[in-house]
């Protein structure tokens, strides 16, 4: 009874939180891991065993375009969002010298976050559009004669959208790991000889390797779990895994099969947190 009292404040502190995980993550998942092994049989589903589909996954070509797919624009958008931000953070942690303007311009990365996600991929359709801004300079440049739809409704429009969305997921770890790197080992490179180039490549990038694998890691997933841009700017052939999941729950009503594809997601997008997990660590403990 003496242990039950004295450790009744810590079991109701960590109760909450547990329950809160176990009914809305941990069952959640566990219905779809068992609805990805039902059968779908019109109009509805039967409950089952069987791997048909997660071998429908595997084998239809249609399934495996779209993941190969998905994978291509989530490490476009990934790679696109680094080249982005790490020149910008670096600036920030190391260049720039106002306290002030230094401020203004990570608020100016940080506040589309504020506005609605569907506002600013919705921004882009408008650009990109015939009648967009982008059109419009081009055409006052004449370096086209009249409207291109070549701007939008492809993979290229979903790489700017998502890019444009995500990039301050890659800005904020990035910065806060240069902003950890200690000045004196700048300052002891370059006592030792060594040139501007060369104490960036051998002591900021590999310190600030743990920011840039978890920005990349931000960036792919929130990529590869999207669907609204592709809606939006994809056009037909830009459908991204995501789109293929709420088809499967919606119009096609096959529960089964888009549980299978979910939980296919769930493993690839866990595997890459797995690595950049792995990464990060190797990166704080000096390669040990």
């Amino acid at each position: 009874m003496s242990f039950l009292r004295r450790n009744l404040p810590g079991m109701l502190v960590m109760g909450i939180p547990l329950m809160w995980i176990a009914l809305f993550m941990l069952l959640p998942y566990g219905i779809i891991v068992t609805y990805s092994f039902w059968l779908k049989k019109y109009p509805t589903f039967i409950p089952a065993f069987q791997f048909g589909n997660y071998i429908t996954i595997f084998t239809d070509p249609q399934y495996v375009r779209v993941f190969l797919r998905t994978l291509k624009i989530s490490v476009l958008v990934s790679a696109a969002s680094f080249l982005l931000a790490y020149p910008f953070a670096y600036y920030l942690v190391f260049r720039c010298r106002s306290v002030a303007l230094r401020t203004w311009l990570y608020m100016a990365v940080i506040a589309p976050l504020w506005v609605s996600y569907l506002l600013r991929a919705y921004i882009w359709k408008t650009i990109l559009g015939t009648e967009g801004v982008l059109n419009s300079f081009l055409m006052s440049l004449g370096i086209i004669d009249e409207p291109s739809s070549l701007f939008l409704y492809n993979q290229f429009a979903m790489v700017v959208t998502l890019t444009y969305i995500f990039i301050p997921f890659m800005v904020m770890p990035i910065y806060t790991a240069l902003e950890k790197i200690p000045t004196n080992l700048t300052e002891a490179s370059a006592d030792l000889g060594m040139g501007p180039w060369r104490s960036f490549w051998t002591v900021t990038l590999p310190l600030s390797l743990p920011g840039v694998a978890a920005g990349f890691t931000l960036t792919f997933c929130l990529s590869f779990g999207d669907f609204i841009a592709p809606f939006l700017v994809g056009g037909p052939d830009g459908n991204l895994i995501a789109n293929v999941i709420a088809t499967q729950f919606g119009a096609a009503l096959n529960w089964p099969l888009g549980s299978a594809l979910a939980i296919v997601m769930l493993v690839v997008v866990l595997t890459i947190v797995s690595l950049s997990d792995r990464m990060e660590r190797k990166g704080m403990t000096g390669g040990v």
